[in-house]
């Protein structure tokens, strides 16, 4: 007889309910936590992969004692040592089948991974890092990535990618940049969002991070205090979330590490269920960053013990406890049985848990452990097909950024070539720190990448087989390679950059923040060297922030910007270098001129630009949305359909892109919003829509946008956000600070008042017109 809970004809939320209906407590809190795998031993020196491992107890339970009441999440089985795909897809399975059979009701348990740059295992395709997602202002490149990560998770097992982070980023020196797609939350939106559907399409359940304001830290520091006013919040910090939820379909957030004015983000009721549930509707789960839970007594001191701090966290909302339980479990059984917390609120959290595993099939009779790629007896699992280093390739060849080109680019097949810099042969500078091989493997010193992976003099080497190509750590030692040959170096190409690592142990990543922007390691003097031989400079930048480059501009032959591109990056930098790809990144962010100039944003409002009421000047070196181009595009025809439109109306902007030059290339189109008359001060240019237009040489398009009044809503106050009557500015720009085109709209009628249900998006669409 099946009871209504194992019905798979009926709402996941009825089946949830029925469940719940027939659990203990200890069943239930079984429900909301998650255990952690121990890891085969590893050299402690190593370090942690989340933050203060150590000094809090993540070691799995004993199976004995945990096993019969249930198992709520399993904890990165695949990203937390390295073992064969296959053989960890048969281990899972196996575990799987050993929780279903140890409590009453068969429930398996839900199993998250991290796929921030790919999925985190050994041997699995490494895509680049997120903010080379912005670069490449492409979302449907982006979600196709993320579908191709989602099945490769699915088929092994999976559930839950904790992806994609929509922080925006206020303060590059925090070390999560890298993790960040860019510095407007337009870009983070819809970057974010196309990789949310496509996780979610594959079936896997998407966690956005860090909820809310995680990246907005005093200082820059990872874990630090947030002060930012709720209007900043509204309209900078929350957009992304937004979009990913209504228009990606998240099925989960996270809560942050940090407090946002004096309270912390994991026990904030006010942003876990009033804003997020009650105003935007979520209905999916709420997982804590790992330990958040935990630090709501161990950092923050706002509760005095483990139970104080799952009370506090269950009643702001957060529904799971990550990675393993401290607080949702013993402490929290004690607090419920003795009446200081209510049982309901243990309910409400299971209601949700359960719901979601029953959308995912794991409530079902037919339920199986066995992962499809294990399926037809196959003994091998490949993460890295050619199909997905396809992806990978495409996504880090557009992602390249050519921030100057005084004619040093493309290099002849045939040049004489000294290559600067121990980065050049390294792997690290083209890997995020949360890839396999940087956020575990450096904990294995012997273990290979487990994926094809060459360094840049390989890809440099392979790209250019006519020249001649001599590598030294400096500009010294690689010009002297030439000694003796007759003939020197034609040009010096100079690699410089980060190596990624976790808290403190490299240069850029998690818990690697920084005081100032000066490249590491005293590569500035590399570029000084190199400079001072009179050759030609060409700067690879492999780096997971923007660095300062201002002492150097103007001297420069040519600088290349590339944000950890992965597996197939060092290919992609190489066939920019050789002219074999025609480069059209765009800076996700701004460079700056000056090492000690930050924070700042393109998005300052007047006040925050350039004027005479101070001696320094924080205008970028390269700005937001800065690329060049081994071709030249002409614009021309730009209107707008209407320049009077409605605030609740609509019109089309429209304007004609031609490649003038004589090979294939892409420009991306931008639209900024400009509000020279607000009730608050607002941005000088606001990103509220973007196009890629590939064209052939001769070939032209006309590029349409679609704008809504809403987007020139913004806040007043806290929970009002408001489109008033008046006159805005659409323009057409190649960056933040090189606008072509711009177009006067009257808005008028009525002010309105604006809610969750308001436009976030300005469709473009490219029609190509003739050659």
């Amino acid at each position: 007889m099946h009871h209504p809970w194992q019905d798979a004809a009926l709402p996941a939320e009825t089946r949830a309910a029925d469940l719940l209906s027939r659990l203990t407590l200890e069943e239930k809190l079984a429900q909301l936590i998650g255990i952690w795998p121990a890891p085969e031993a590893a050299p402690a020196e190593e370090g942690d992969v989340a933050p203060m491992q150590a000094e809090i107890d993540a070691t799995t339970p004993d199976p004995q004692e945990v096993l019969p009441y249930g198992v709520g999440q399993l904890t990165r089985p695949f990203g937390t040592a390295p073992v064969a795909p296959a053989d960890k897809a048969r281990q899972l399975s196996e575990d799987q089948r050993r929780i279903a059979a140890s409590n009453r009701f068969g429930i398996p348990a839900l199993v998250h991974e991290e796929c921030l740059t790919g999925f985190t295992a050994w041997q699995a395709t490494i895509f680049p890092t997120p903010l080379a997602w912005g670069a490449s202002f492409d979302p449907a490149l982006v979600e196709r990535a993320a579908r191709l990560i989602g099945e490769s998770m699915r088929a092994v097992g999976i559930h839950q990618g904790l992806s994609p982070v929509l922080d925006v980023v206020r303060d590059p020196r925090w070390g999560r940049t890298e993790e960040s797609i860019g510095e407007d939350p337009y870009l983070v939106s819809t970057i974010g969002t196309g990789y949310v559907r496509g996780l979610e399409s594959a079936g896997i359940v998407s966690t956005l991070k860090h909820f809310a304001g995680h990246a907005a830290s005093r200082g820059g520091r990872n874990h630090a205090p947030v002060s930012i006013g709720p209007r900043e919040l509204a309209d900078l910090v929350l957009p992304p979330f937004e979009m990913a939820l209504r228009e990606g379909g998240a099925r989960s957030v996270m809560s942050a590490y940090h407090d946002l004015d004096g309270r912390p983000a994991s026990g904030d009721p006010w942003l876990l269920t009033r804003l997020l549930r009650e105003e935007w509707g979520f209905t999916g789960t709420v997982v804590s960053d790992y330990f958040a839970v935990s630090f709501l007594e161990l950092t923050h001191g706002v509760a005095g013990s483990p139970a104080e701090a799952a009370a506090l966290a269950l009643a702001a909302g957060v529904d799971v406890e990550l990675p393993a339980r401290r607080a949702y479990g013993e402490p929290l059984l004690k607090a419920v049985r003795s009446g200081e917390v209510p049982e309901e609120l243990v309910d409400r959290s299971v209601l949700r848990v359960l719901t979601q595993k029953a959308a995912l099939g794991l409530l079902d009779p037919d339920w199986s452990p066995e992962p499809p790629a294990l399926a037809d007896g196959a003994d091998r699992v490949d993460l890295d097909p050619p199909h997905m280093r396809e992806v990978a390739r495409q996504l880090a060849e557009e992602s390249v950024v050519l921030l100057a080109n005084d004619g040093g680019l493309p290099l002849a097949p045939t040049a004489r070539i000294a290559v600067a810099g121990p980065l050049a042969d390294d792997l690290a500078p083209l890997l995020g720190c949360y890839t396999f091989p940087r956020h575990v493997g450096v904990r294995y010193p012997d273990l290979p990448a487990g994926v094809e992976l060459p360094t840049l003099l390989e890809a440099l080497r392979a790209e250019l087989p006519g020249a001649d190509l001599r590598h030294g750590a400096t500009a010294a030692q690689a010009v002297a390679a030439f000694a003796g040959e007759g003939t020197g170096p034609e040009v010096c190409v100079v690699v410089a950059g980060d190596r990624s690592g976790l808290f403190g142990r490299g240069t850029s990543g998690e818990g690697c923040d920084v005081a100032d922007l000066e490249l590491p390691d005293d590569q500035g003097a590399l570029i000084d060297e190199a400079l001072a031989t009179g050759l030609p400079v060409v700067l690879l930048l492999l780096t997971g922030r923007p660095y300062a480059l201002g002492r150097w501009a103007g001297r420069l032959a040519a600088c290349v910007q590339a944000f950890f591109p992965g597996e197939e990056g060092a290919g992609a930098v190489a066939g920019v270098v050789s002219g074999r790809v025609n480069p059209s990144g765009r800076l996700p962010v701004g460079v700056p001129r000056h090492a000690g100039g930050q924070p700042w944003s393109y998005l300052a409002p007047p006040l925050g630009q350039h004027g005479n009421a101070s001696s320094l000047d924080p205008t970028p070196l390269y700005p937001f949305g800065h690329g060049l181009s081994y071709t030249e595009f002409a614009w021309s025809g730009a209107a707008v359909d209407k320049d009077s439109v409605d605030t609740d109306g609509f019109t089309t902007v429209r304007v004609t892109v031609a490649n003038t030059g004589a090979r294939e290339g892409t420009e991306v189109v931008q639209l900024y919003l400009h509000d020279p008359v607000a009730r608050v001060t607002r941005p000088v240019n606001r990103l509220i829509g973007y196009a890629r237009v590939p064209l052939q040489p001769g070939e032209s398009a006309e590029v349409s946008f679609g704008f809504h009044a809403d987007l020139a809503g913004y806040t007043l106050e806290a929970g009002r956000r408001v489109v008033e009557p008046g006159e805005v500015e659409l323009r057409l720009a190649a960056s933040s600070g090189d606008i072509r085109h711009a177009l006067p709209v009257t808005l008028t009628g009525p002010e309105r008042q604006l809610g969750f249900d308001r436009r976030l998006d300005c469709p473009a669409t490219v029609q190509v017109t003739g050659e």
